[in-house]
């Protein structure tokens, strides 16, 4: 086991700091979508990731795949970890009293965790730890991914395994894929394999897309933005991709992209809720959706 640093510090929402614990792969964090603790997994250690949303928070952020991963240093820091929190003082010690529960434990991380060729032996990995300690069923098993790796066979397989392990995908969706992904998200992607691989994710986890909305230069996404990724939402679930829900968040912790901080601000509350209404109209629409 890598030396850890002490649990001594309270964990706080605004801060999602991977080495909190001194650890390469795992940390804790109090998830604010949760609404409670964390235990996520880092297989981007590297600080790699082959999207470079504007609103990342990962410093040093570079373009590319995961790095290889450890797996026995993986398991055993997994295993302290969920030692600590299931059978030692660490939610007394460092978790606010009103989030004392343990909810997930999520490939996050500095990075899209799919583009390790080992995520399926991750998946696997995880599933055996979580089950040593009873948590499987009383736990989630969170994928938050980009969605770029759902072409590939292994990662939807590893996906299904999730499912068994009451698992779910967190799928960014930002933006609709009509050219504005490019500005966000600064890839380029046509609504075609958008469609696809989200299909392709819900046929094989749960899956909720995650979406996160925000002020540029002082200005908030135009309706035309707003309609499009609405149309795109609706076009899937009128074509029956299973879609658990919608994720919706803004700006909690500063963007880590030189030149965000000063760009980029969090959008009014009222905006913000204003727009889960209108998200909450597809629901009417076409049924089972839910909106947090």
């Amino acid at each position: 086991m890598a030396e850890t640093k002490p649990l001594n510090h309270r964990l706080r929402v605004e801060n999602h700091d991977r080495d909190s614990a001194g650890l390469t792969y795992v940390y804790p964090v109090i998830s604010r979508r949760a609404g409670g603790v964390s235990v996520g997994i880092n297989l981007n250690p590297n600080n790699a990731c082959n999207w470079q949303c504007i609103y990342c928070q990962v410093p040093d952020l570079k373009r590319g795949p995961a790095p290889p991963i450890d797996l026995a240093q993986l398991e055993d820091e997994l295993r302290w970890m969920l030692g600590q929190i299931v059978h030692g003082d660490f939610m007394q010690i460092r978790v606010p009293e009103d989030v004392r529960r343990l909810n997930d434990v999520a490939f996050s991380g500095n990075g899209e965790p799919t583009t390790s060729k080992q995520f399926a032996q991750c998946v696997e990995l995880v599933g055996r730890v979580i089950a040593d300690f009873d948590l499987v069923g009383k736990i989630k098993l969170v994928l938050i991914t980009n969605g770029s790796q759902m072409d590939r066979p292994d990662v939807l397989s590893a996906l299904a395994q999730m499912k068994q392990l009451n698992g779910e995908a967190w799928f960014k969706f930002d933006r609709a894929p009509d050219g504005r992904f490019n500005a966000v998200n600064q890839v380029v992607l046509s609504p075609l394999q958008v469609a696809r691989r989200l299909k392709a994710a819900a046929a094989h986890c749960p899956t909720w897309l995650q979406t996160c909305m925000f002020m540029q230069d002082g200005h908030l996404p135009d309706e035309a933005e707003i309609s499009a990724w609405l149309g795109f939402v609706g076009e899937r679930l009128s074509e029956g991709v299973p879609l658990q829900g919608v994720l919706l968040y803004g700006l909690a912790r500063q963007p880590m992209l030189p030149g965000a901080t000063e760009h980029l601000s969090p959008a009014p509350a009222e905006w913000m809720e204003a727009l889960k209404v209108r998200i909450e109209g597809l629901k009417k629409a076409f049924g089972d959706l839910v909106v947090l």
